[in-house]
């Protein structure tokens, strides 16, 4: 497949991060270019203090605009982890925001926390719910 990567290589990069940088939570987002309008899009968050990579779910993204996706992803880790989430929990809530952002035109994401939840969950059929 083009452009697919091996979140276990990010690792080693993410761990000296930690030891040459200070943080002690290094995230990376995974952007698979499959074609100019889908991508493969994942993360991997490295505890160093418990010397763990957490490796999220992977979602096939169809693009409206990729501006803004990063910026959620962020968001969305600093949201989880702020609000107590476990960091395998949050990692899947910030992977998550950053997918639905990247279906959403311009750079602001007009999702709220339960469709994010809803989505990181599992829910991906896209049907409107009220």
């Amino acid at each position: 497949m083009s452009g697919a990567l091996d979140p276990a290589a990010y690792r080693e990069a993410a761990e000296r991060v930690s030891l040459e940088c200070g943080p002690t939570l290094v995230a990376v987002t995974l952007r698979e270019s499959l074609s100019a309008s889908d991508n493969g899009w994942s993360a991997v968050l490295w505890d160093h203090e418990h010397a763990t990579l957490h490796q999220s779910q992977r979602y096939n993204v169809r693009l409206v605009d990729r501006i803004g996706g990063g910026d959620s992803f962020a968001a969305g880790l600093i949201y989880a982890i702020a609000t107590g989430r476990p960091l395998d929990a949050a990692l899947r809530f910030a992977v998550a925001a950053g997918a639905l952002k990247q279906t959403i035109p311009g750079d602001f994401n007009r999702v709220s926390a339960a469709e994010v939840d809803a989505l990181a969950a599992g829910d991906a059929s896209g049907r409107v719910q009220r």
